[in-house]
């Protein structure tokens, strides 16, 4: 690698088939809005004054901490506006990749990222042998992922793949996280009942009658804790479950309606402003990789 650290790319989708890792190292960046990924990511916590937005948990991060975020969950870092630094690792892998590095269901390496396992935590706070076990793997990965020595890339994968069974074990081991908290009651009930009603037709003034609270209250405090606004947010988790559907093979027609859109028109011009491309073109690249972003 050439420097210890990068130029942050406020890109969210990979450009190498398998992964990817950055180290980024830096003064307090652009905003970065709500999002999901296609792929796995890994976030190494190294310095700034930083918490973290899961799919309306909020994580006080500390350095050192591990956050793990499956391709289903929205998230966004929350930085502090006297946060003068932002120092980071951050592992990108692919879905298809990752399953083929595991053994079947013996060896899922994927297991740490599965949020219906009731042990299951986005946050991981590392034991000091952990800490110093963790820095060293993925500094060696950004090291070899960015050089240009004789078997560097044989040398990257072995560490990757020796990194995914240690983070699972550490995964195994870990108590549910308590380092973390909602980032405000309503908008926590309000998410949860986005997130099962997400097939209805949704409006800021229905859920906020639903909710005995002005629209205007709603909308005040929902933005200020997800960082969009709740029609946004609507949007974004509908996308983000049809994202999911054509890529199992379901026809664009049952996907528009299963996913809450009142009609074609509007799901196809929503679908490709957010992806670049049509959802049946989606349908037939199963390998396309994309994030859903603000605009």
């Amino acid at each position: 690698m050439q420097a210890s650290s990068q130029r942050f790319d406020p890109r969210q989708t990979m450009h190498r088939q398998n992964y990817e890792i950055f180290h980024y190292r830096e003064p307090r960046p652009d905003l970065v809005e709500v999002h999901h990924h296609d792929f796995y990511e890994v976030y190494f916590f190294l310095g700034g004054k930083v918490e973290y937005w899961v799919e309306g948990r909020v994580f006080h991060l500390e350095p050192a901490d591990l956050l793990l975020i499956g391709p289903m969950e929205l998230h966004r870092p929350i930085l502090h506006p006297e946060s003068n630094l932002y120092d980071r690792i951050v592992l990108w892998i692919d879905k298809t990749y990752l399953e083929k590095l595991s053994l079947g269901n013996n060896i899922s390496l994927d297991r740490c990222f599965d949020n219906s396992l009731p042990t299951h935590t986005n946050l991981l706070r590392l034991t000091s042998s952990q800490k110093q076990n963790v820095t060293l793997r993925l500094e060696e990965l950004v090291r070899e992922s960015y050089s240009n020595e004789y078997g560097s890339v044989l040398m990257s994968e072995g560490i990757l793949l020796q990194f995914l069974v240690e983070l699972n074990r550490i995964a195994l081991q870990s108590d549910a996280d308590e380092s973390k908290s909602e980032s405000s009651p309503l908008v926590g009930r309000v998410l949860s009942y986005i997130n099962e009603h997400y097939q209805e037709e949704l409006t800021l003034e229905g859920i906020a009658q639903h909710f005995y609270v002005s629209k205007y209250h709603l909308s005040h405090e929902f933005r200020s804790a997800v960082g969009c606004g709740v029609y946004r947010y609507i949007i974004l988790k509908r996308l983000l479950v049809a994202r999911q559907m054509l890529m199992n093979g379901s026809a664009p027609v049952e996907v528009c309606t299963s996913c809450g859109f009142r009609d074609y028109t509007n799901f196809y011009r929503a679908f490709k402003s957010e992806y670049g491309v049509s959802p049946r073109e989606c349908l037939q690249n199963e390998g396309y990789n994309t994030v859903i972003e603000e605009s």
